[in-house]
């Protein structure tokens, strides 16, 4: 009798820490995506090594990474006038059925033995596309699966739990297939798991959104979404700084492929561990936003996140030491996830709902659209100097961004307090946004 207030206790733990998946659509969001991703880290994983393994060269990885994400840079702010606009549910439906055609195409050719380089840039190129509205809309698409919003951060948490999870388990797979069958099943089995998405999707039932934007003219939309996100100081300082970790920090992943094989003398098993790790990392620190009651502290987490992050960074640079690299690789995925998801909470809850989608659309252009300048940048440094010392410079500078950050949390801290405090996301005034 005396344990059951302690199984009572650690019930209603599970229950907090799970409570974004009370509602049915999230759920369906969150099982179907949760399967897609496995596939989709599968795919990362397996076109990464299939690059570096027909060309041994540094910059084309670097080139992939370009082509595969330079569309979201271009069009992100395009399409989160989509994504205010229009059903965002059945936006999401187009792009992963198109993510599905692209995996099989990748598959074919592979299966068959016709892959070239040129086929893996124009095919990553097309995903860039696809990407550049899939990106913006699913984000604020979260938004529509949560009833009550104060419930936003611990679904966002638990996204995160999600995508991490999917790495934890993707490349560890990727590994061992490549190793054993080769790239081409990876391709194939990611056009599978985009079913499960699409299934979901299509079993939900979302309350129509009121969409006030759609009677203002295209142009003057994408206009009024610049403005607002880069007129209001706490979502400008924000998106900049991810804009900056993105840029020089999250480049690490093409260069994995380098230091699995060159710089730690292993092969593909060993890629799949070092980006194991990093999901890991990365696991935790979603599971720690999930269990946070309060945004308040979210500012100062922020900072310690990509500290965290950039001291990771600079140390694996250094290591030739496997288990050292694979904490290291711990230290790296928790620092990016929760400076990620951090960031993400604090625009979710500030942001004015008529403009979610356009200002989701510059966070996609910061977090996403920032790193293809980032591959290009670490694969032509790579190139030139040895990928631990572009790593290492890479870690420097998001510890330098930190430091800057840091110096505006008073003006954010200001400013977004009487947001949190009209919005009734927080029941008492906490003296400061830490």
């Amino acid at each position: 009798m005396k344990h059951a207030p302690s199984n009572s206790g650690q019930r209603a733990t599970l229950s907090f820490l799970i409570r974004a998946l009370h509602y049915r659509n999230y759920r369906l969001f969150f099982s179907g995506q949760g399967v897609s991703l496995v596939g989709t880290w599968m795919q990362q994983i397996a076109i990464s090594w299939l690059v570096y393994r027909l060309t041994n060269s540094p910059f084309l990885l670097g080139l992939i990474g370009f082509a595969g994400q330079i569309p979201t840079f271009l069009l992100a702010s395009v399409a989160g006038v989509f994504a205010d606009r229009h059903d965002r549910r059945k936006l999401l439906v187009l792009t992963q059925t198109l993510a599905m055609a692209q995996a099989f195409v990748l598959a074919l050719l592979t299966f068959t033995g016709h892959v070239a380089v040129w086929h893996l840039v124009i095919l990553s190129i097309f995903l860039g596309f696809v990407n550049a509205l899939d990106i913006p809309v699913r984000q604020s698409f979260v938004v529509d699966l949560v009833e009550n919003k104060e419930d936003l951060g611990n679904a966002i948490a638990l996204n995160s739990v999600m995508f991490n999870g999917a790495r934890l388990v993707g490349p560890s797979i990727a590994g061992l297939l490549i190793s054993i069958v080769g790239e081409a099943v990876c391709f194939f089995l990611n056009g599978i798991s985009f079913l499960a998405i699409v299934i979901a999707l299509l079993a939900m039932k979302v309350p129509e959104r009121k969409r006030e934007s759609g009677a203002v003219p295209f142009f003057q939309g994408l206009r009024d979404g610049y403005r607002y996100t880069f007129g209001f100081a706490p979502i400008r300082y924000i998106i900049l700084f991810l804009g900056l970790v993105s840029l020089m920090g999250t480049s690490y992943l093409v260069l994995m492929p380098v230091f699995a094989r060159d710089i730690l003398h292993g092969g593909a098993h060993t890629l799949g561990f070092l980006m194991g790790a990093s999901g890991i990392g990365a696991l935790i620190g979603a599971v720690h936003l999930a269990s946070r009651k309060t945004v308040r502290g979210l500012g100062r987490l922020i900072v310690i996140a990509s500290s965290t992050f950039g001291i990771g960074l600079a140390v694996f640079s250094f290591s030739r030491y496997i288990p050292l690299s694979l904490a290291m690789m711990l230290f790296v995925g928790f620092g990016m996830i929760v400076h990620m998801a951090s960031s993400n909470t604090v625009l979710q809850t500030i942001v004015e709902e008529d403009k979610r989608g356009r200002m989701m659309s510059f966070y996609a252009m910061a977090f996403m659209g920032m790193a293809p300048f980032g591959s290009l940048l670490a694969g032509s440094l790579a190139s030139a100097i040895g990928a631990p010392n572009t790593l290492a410079i890479s870690g420097l500078a998001c510890i330098v961004g930190s430091a800057l950050f840091l110096t505006r949390l008073p003006l954010i801290r200001k400013l977004v307090r009487p947001i949190y405090v009209q919005m009734g996301i927080i029941k008492e005034m906490p003296s400061e946004l830490q």
